[in-house]
């Protein structure tokens, strides 16, 4: 919401500097987005009279005019403009006068003739965006008036960054309502008389979705004036507020959208045919809005239609067709109601997003629409003339919102602020916000009027309370509770623990949205499970993810293209799929890897980041809930995200249930992102290891321990989890440890098989084990090893 200091202190008048006003709004809720001047400064411009013009002895399209600048004698100036007519009031620069960007008025000969300063249009002088032709004033200013004081420039544009519930300060009103609240002032609002019909002409409306528009208002208007000029005061105003003007009928329903907060259209009487019907859109009927775009509708869609065509989008933008243009002599104009949660989203399903909807999607006050008639009429008629039918008022009153009864209690206020609110104090806050006020034993009985539908519970009441008494007016206090030490179960897993053991391997946390752009999506697992949103912002943003991976990938693409060349990101958020006709969410642990092991540097040379160096981390955070590392990492190709034959699955033992996945990304996926690297990932599933194993004391052997080291020979697909789970499988308890150290292929090894050396270490608790012992078992293991896998005791 953008409106001019100057326009607001006609309504209400604080004794507030500009710089006090914009600090209270903001603090009352109604955030000051930005505050400028309304016009880039100049001096040294007047009112000039052009008295006499002549046409240039030297140059075809050059005027010499003689122009009246309230002194002694005229002024000679040359000028270059098309519309310079004799007779007409212009902007007059005088010799040292200093227009925007610093350009300062000189005499100049201009082929031969001596010219005393410049004639301007308006957008020299940064008032208007029209450059063709000179800036004409109206004809009651003077001469010789300074032109800053005249347009009374020094003044502020405020621009409110209104949060979607104060749709009631979408217009002068409103804001001047809050302001006279805050500051205990009286608001001067304007007398909005009921203009008497002098023409008897109607025009049909029938409304047949009164659920999306309880209320439709109506009214023709005859033989108004096409070539009246929209007045400079409401031009300003409107400038000023954003709006450039357009066309008086045009300029005046915009003034009253911004002055009372109601959005209004105003069609081409004689261009419609029957009678106006409030409906639905028929199916692929099509419809030319005013800004030439052609749609084809869908059938959700609101539209004001005459008993041909569709005319308008309801609530969002008015047809091409029915528009009014210099020629229109018959007016009819609309004032309607459009439900919010019906209106909500549609523009948006277009591509627009229009003043209009802006308004209606956050609601429009459904007693305001006779009143903005009977206000538009007035300046109707008083700018471009004619004259007005009766009112139409069609209205469905069991759809219209009704204001129901809130209980407000003293005590409640009490808890939630902490501090005590005189009833006096409530009773005139409250009241001057418009409310009707009851007080009842323990409190106060209140409605809210119908421009706040925001105001339902009670704790919105107090929010008010606390809004308008201020909340800088809170004392602070020292806080005095009972404390208690809380049990922290020792075996729960944090996500504060798993994010620091992540920050700790040198990572950084991402946020990103949970919206997500399909086609990115159906790259990734579960893609058919999505969940589409019936309202996205964007199309790039249309569905919920399925995978925390798809927003780390575009999140490691911009650091990557942005020279960030070794990126570790991690997050932690909810990941959403269709189960049958349930959602279902999950929470997520994820992370990306890409670049080097090591920053550049001397001691060792740069080694990329692969599966191995993904799969460390992913221990480290697993090691948090099982310090054993009883996790199983299961060779798998079951997830398209990652490469197969670099991708695995995680357990929590054999036979348990996935609980993630990790591995380097699909290549397929690096081109479609335009991933300029190898990245890795994984994605675990947070409830999995958010409970971990409680270290339990083992008696320490006071016995030697004995190593042994085997080499067996196994077929290529024969990965080492499968060999270690079948040792352990066969071995007493004296095996207390098992590594690998030596992978071989090569001569002497058969093709498709390969060679891994393995380290035993035995240790029992009760005696030294000797070489029989240890014999025995390594029997047993290379026994099993063969019947199970097929292995061979390498030579």
């Amino acid at each position: 919401m953008k409106f001019s200091e100057k326009w607001l202190r006609e309504w209400v008048d604080p004794p507030l500097s500009t710089e006090e006003l914009v600090a209270q709004l903001s603090m009352a809720g109604l955030e000051v987005d930005a505050c400028k001047p309304v016009a880039e400064k100049f001096s040294g411009v007047v009112v000039g009279e052009v008295l006499e013009v002549e046409p240039h002895g030297d140059a075809k399209k050059l005027n010499v005019c003689s122009v009246n600048v309230g002194e002694a004698s005229p002024l000679t100036i040359v000028c270059g403009a098309s519309n310079v007519v004799k007779g007409m009031k212009v902007p007059a620069a005088k010799i040292g006068a200093q227009l925007p960007g610093g350009l300062k008025i000189e005499k100049t000969t201009l082929r031969g003739v001596l010219s005393e300063g410049m004639l301007c249009a308006g957008k020299e002088l940064g008032l208007t965006d029209n450059a063709e032709g000179l800036m004409v004033l109206p004809a009651e200013s003077k001469p010789g008036e300074d032109l800053w004081d005249w347009f009374e420039l020094d003044d502020q544009s405020i621009e409110l960054d209104l949060t979607p519930n104060r749709g009631d300060c979408l217009g002068i009103k409103g804001v001047a309502r809050e302001v006279g609240v805050l500051n205990k002032c009286a608001v001067s609002y304007p007398e909005i008389k009921q203009i008497s019909a002098t023409i008897p002409d109607t025009f049909p409306v029938s409304i047949k979705a009164p659920e999306d528009c309880p209320r439709y208002v109506g009214r023709v208007i005859k033989g108004i004036n096409p070539n009246a000029l929209t007045p400079v005061w409401m031009q300003e105003k409107l400038r000023r507020s954003g709006l450039r003007s357009v066309s008086p009928v045009v300029d005046v329903t915009n003034y009253v959208l911004l002055e009372l907060g109601q959005p209004m259209h105003a069609f081409d009487l004689d261009t419609l045919t029957g009678g106006i019907e409030v409906r639905k859109a028929n199916e692929k009927e099509e419809l030319t809005l005013l800004d030439e775009q052609r749609l084809v509708l869908n059938e959700q869609t609101l539209v004001i239609a005459d008993q041909a065509n569709a005319q308008a989008i309801a609530g969002i933008m008015g047809g091409a067709d029915s528009a009014v243009d210099d020629s229109t002599t018959n007016l009819f104009l609309e004032s309607a109601y459009f439900s919010p949660q019906f209106i909500a989203g549609r523009a948006r399903s277009y591509g627009l997003h229009t003043d209009s909807s802006h308004r209606f999607e956050r609601g429009v006050d459904p007693e305001l629409q006779e009143k903005a008639m009977e206000r538009a009429t007035a300046l109707l008629l008083d700018i471009v003339g004619g004259e007005a039918g009766p009112v139409i008022d069609i209205k469905s009153e069991k759809d219209l919102p009704a204001q129901q009864a809130i209980t407000l209690r003293r005590d409640r206020i009490k808890r939630i602020l902490g501090i005590d609110v005189p009833d006096d104090s409530v009773t005139e806050m409250l009241s001057r916000l418009g409310m009707i006020i009851t007080n009842i034993g323990e409190g106060w009985e209140v409605y809210a009027p119908s421009f706040r539908s925001d105001i339902t519970l009670e704790v919105d009441l107090i929010e008010e309370i606390i809004r308008i008494h201020g909340y800088n007016k809170i004392p602070a206090t020292t806080l005095h509770a009972s404390l208690r030490m809380i049990a922290a179960p020792e075996g729960q897993v944090t996500t504060t623990d798993i994010n620091e053991a992540l920050i700790n391997r040198g990572y950084q946390e991402a946020i990103n949205y949970s919206f997500v752009d399909p086609k990115i999506q159906h790259l990734f697992a579960d893609a058919e499970k999505a969940v589409p949103l019936a309202n996205p912002i964007s199309s790039d943003m249309a569905v919920m993810r399925t995978s925390l991976l798809p927003g780390l990938l575009l999140a490691l693409r911009r650091n990557l293209n942005r020279q960030q060349n070794n990126v570790k990101l991690f997050e932690n958020g909810l990941k959403f799929s269709l189960q049958s006709a349930d959602y279902t969410q999950e929470k997520v642990m994820a992370g990306v890897v890409c670049g080097n092991v090591n920053p550049e540097q001397w001691g060792e040379q740069s080694q990329v980041i692969d599966f191995y160096d993904c799969k460390a981390d992913v221990e480290a955070v697993l090691s948090l809930c099982d310090p054993q590392g009883k996790f199983e990492f299961i060779k798998d190709e079951g997830n398209p995200a990652f490469h197969p034959g670099q991708c695995a699955r995680i357990t929590r033992g054999p036979d348990t249930d996935t609980i993630g996945w990790m591995g380097a990304i699909h290549p397929s996926i690096e081109q479609a992102l335009e991933i300029n690297g190898k990245a890795c990932a994984f994605e675990i599933n947070l409830a999995a290891i958010e409970q971990g194993n409680v270290p339990n004391f083992v008696e320490l052997s006071k016995y030697p321990s004995v190593r042994r080291d085997l080499a067996v020979v196994v077929d290529e697909i024969v990965n080492f989890s499968e060999l270690k789970a079948c040792i352990y499988k066969t071995a007493p308890e004296a095996l207390k440890s098992l590594q690998i150290f030596d992978v071989y292929r090569g001569k002497g090894i058969d093709s498709g098989r390969k060679s891994l050396a393995l380290g035993l270490t035995f240790q029992d608790l009760k005696r030294t084990l000797n070489d029989s012992d240890v014999d025995h078992i390594m029997s047993q293991i290379m026994s099993s090893l063969n019947n199970n896998l097929g292995a061979t005791l390498r030579s």
